[in-house]
């Protein structure tokens, strides 16, 4: 008996493009907004990302884009997968894709993955994801073709403004506070003191471990582009910390305290001693985390009410949205650490 094609794929479509045999497919767990898939002709195994079905937002779930810097990160110290095919052509499987390696390793998204690493590891793996990030921001455009992948001028400006649009492209209801917290984010932003490549969306369980604990590969790439480094480390902290200020939440439950992980401040200071920025204006960039995170979930919310959402774990999202938007007023106002 043949196994079901996943929605999203038409695997007969995407046998021709590829010139292979008979090929299965599975959803791959945790996604919340593109589509990633395990495929097998039965001797080669690859992942496949295509954008999500249904309401796709404008400039989001760009393939090309993602594609584009896994290729140019290939031969630095940032760790990604080989990338063998970028299909612009939504006739194969109904909208545009990319093909990479599967990367052996672990993704440590849940409490019950990462409960077997102990304390020792699990603050070596913390320390490892974190130098990764700085290696990240180390890499200059330009060295690797990307001088043009975005304007870091004005970014975090562009920034507050888009993911405004963003939550009004999807909104289905009225926020408390959202108006309130796009008013005060857009009066403070910061200056920013270098232009790096971003990653978007950098955590834990966007990334790979390997057997030895060290990162074997970053994942999710959709929102990367060039801008502010200390983007990433305001979102990396909003993830690493969510357990204890929004208990039971379905995005990030892998790292506690509990488990061996180290405060995210132990984090911050090895990224500032690595990097030499300054991360005294961190308090913004997590409020503006916080508040990106909240129209994120709101879009996923969105499409989930229409029906429009392959896989498990999206019905509790919508319920976090109000209180990532009343804890990053919290956070503007240092009512909480930043």
């Amino acid at each position: 008996m043949s196994t079901p094609t996943p929605p999203g794929l038409d695997l007969d479509r995407l046998r021709d493009r590829l010139g292979t045999g008979p090929l299965e497919a599975e959803l791959i767990s945790g996604g919340k907004s593109n589509l990633t898939y395990r495929l097998t002709d039965g001797n080669r195994r690859w992942v496949l990302r295509r954008p999500p079905l249904g309401h796709v937002l404008a400039t989001a779930h760009d393939m090309s884009r993602e594609h584009r810097v896994i290729a140019a990160l290939a031969d630095t110290a940032v760790p990604v997968p080989r990338v063998h095919l970028l299909c612009d052509d939504p006739e194969v499987i109904g909208a545009p894709f990319y093909l990479m390696d599967e990367v052996e390793g672990t993704v440590y998204r849940t409490a019950e993955d990462a409960a077997g690493l102990g304390r020792e590891r699990a603050r070596d793996l913390s320390f490892r994801l974190i130098d990764v990030l700085a290696e990240l921001h180390a890499v200059d455009p330009a060295s690797v073709g990307l001088a043009d992948f975005g304007k870091p001028e004005g970014y975090l400006e562009r920034q507050v403004s888009r993911w405004h649009r963003q939550f009004e492209g999807s909104r289905s209801r009225d926020i408390a506070g959202m108006e309130e917290l796009q008013q005060r984010l857009s009066e403070g932003v910061p200056s920013s003191q270098r232009a790096v490549i971003v990653h978007g969306d950098y955590r834990l369980d966007n990334t790979i471990a390997a057997a030895d604990d060290t990162i074997a590969a970053v994942l999710d790439w959709e929102m990367a582009t060039l801008g502010d480094p200390l983007a990433d480390v305001g979102l990396m902290k909003v993830y690493w910390d969510i357990a204890g200020t929004m208990p039971g939440n379905p995005v990030a439950g892998a790292v506690s305290p509990e488990l061996g992980f180290p405060g995210m401040d132990e984090l911050v200071d090895r990224y500032a001693a690595t990097t030499g920025l300054d991360l005294t204006p961190l308090p913004w960039y997590t409020a503006f985390a916080q508040y990106k995170l909240a129209i994120i979930a709101e879009g996923i919310h969105f499409r989930f009410i229409q029906g429009k959402t392959v896989g498990d774990g999206f019905s509790h999202l919508g319920a976090m949205v109000p209180p990532l938007v009343a804890l990053a007023l919290d956070t503007l106002s240092g009512k909480t650490a930043g």
